[in-house]
């Protein structure tokens, strides 16, 4: 494996990289790719990469280059990826999937397609399909809307997989994944195909990668690479066998009320394709339950609406699933990278 290739291949073309790096480029989005690309070939054995922030506060974490590439190759191996195969880079350069996919590219000698991450995709290639791409939850809407889908293989990733979206993906040939990922495993460690007859409701621990649960249910991740061989999540977890799994919710998301512990992305899973707008579960303290648990609706107050929210509660949750109170809020705080920023919905 060459982990630092003198070139790579770029829209169809072979670029000299000591000229690429010599490049001033006219957007943002491509600086920063030109800036990963630097940083992947300075003499420093690691990189420096950003964590989302969905699960705290964003931090800058270093991977060594060759873990990184470990994971590169476990994606080109899954997607049975060859040289010469075009692939697509969509993503923000700045964060680890981004990163990724210009390592897949350099050291699988592929054709990497670079598109601005905020693309309508109107222009994708059609002289031969794109074996592989990786996109968020708004791309993918966008990838839809798209006359025809030319990518083979598309790994979704960044959020939960809304069940509207997955059952839209079910009308197109484009083998879709959905990713179990973190910035300190260098992106997934394991994937769920979403459609055709293959599909699956658990995650497959792709090769080299198991998984087992801790005392409180969660996720432990065994992988190497990593320091004692092993990563803590904090993601409740249901164990199939080692290798095979699915993720209930986070640990730090739990709601306690009356005694009672609910995962508000369960509950969202159950009302999201009968909701007319964002919303989220929360809780705020409460003396007789401990905390009391909310739906916070994204948009203008509206008591019609309120009446048709309340309305779909009652009819697909349980009595004691019931939010306390529907609250609308003007927008819901999110992540850079688009996710439901779950500590300050509680600030709220």
């Amino acid at each position: 494996m060459e982990l630092f290739p003198a070139h790579i291949t770029i829209n169809g073309q072979l670029e000299s990289i000591e000229k690429l790096l010599q490049q001033k480029p006219p957007s943002e989005w491509e600086q920063n790719w030109l800036d990963f690309l630097a940083e992947w070939y300075h003499p420093n054995d690691a990189i420096e990469v950003q964590t989302s922030g969905s699960t705290g506060t964003p931090k800058t974490i270093t991977l060594k280059k060759d873990f990184v590439a470990a994971s590169a190759q476990r994606t080109i191996r899954f997607f049975d990826l060859h040289e010469g195969d075009r692939i697509m880079h969509c993503l923000p350069s700045r964060f680890i999937a981004g990163k990724l996919m210009t390592v897949r590219a350099l050291i699988g000698k592929l054709d990497l397609h670079l598109v601005d991450p905020s693309s309508d995709f109107v222009d994708l290639p059609s002289d031969k399909p794109i074996k592989f791409a990786a996109m968020v939850i708004n791309q993918v809407k966008k990838f839809l809307a798209l006359p025809k889908q030319n990518i083979e293989n598309l790994l979704i990733g960044g959020s939960a997989i809304p069940v509207s979206l997955e059952e839209q993906l079910q009308q197109i040939s484009t083998n879709c994944y959905s990713s179990y990922a973190m910035t300190e495993t260098a992106t997934h460690i394991a994937l769920r195909k979403l459609n055709s007859n293959d599909k699956t409701d658990c995650y497959n621990c792709v090769d080299g990668i198991s998984v087992e649960l801790d005392k409180r249910d969660c996720i432990r991740i065994l992988m190497p690479g990593l320091k004692n061989g092993a990563i803590q999540t904090n993601d409740f977890g249901k164990l199939i066998d080692s290798h095979h799994f699915k993720v209930l919710g986070r640990v730090d998301n739990v709601i306690i009320s009356g005694g009672i512990k609910f995962m508000p992305e369960q509950l969202e899973k159950k009302l999201e394709n009968s909701m007319p707008l964002p919303f989220a579960f929360s809780s705020v303290p409460d003396e007789l339950l401990g905390e009391k648990m909310i739906l916070l609706v994204e948009g203008e107050a509206d008591e019609q609406v309120k009446t048709s929210i309340a309305f779909q509660c009652r009819k697909l949750l349980q009595k004691y699933e019931q939010p306390k109170k529907i609250r609308f809020i003007d927008l819901l705080p999110r992540t850079e990278n688009g996710k439901i920023d779950r500590k300050r919905l509680r600030c709220i």
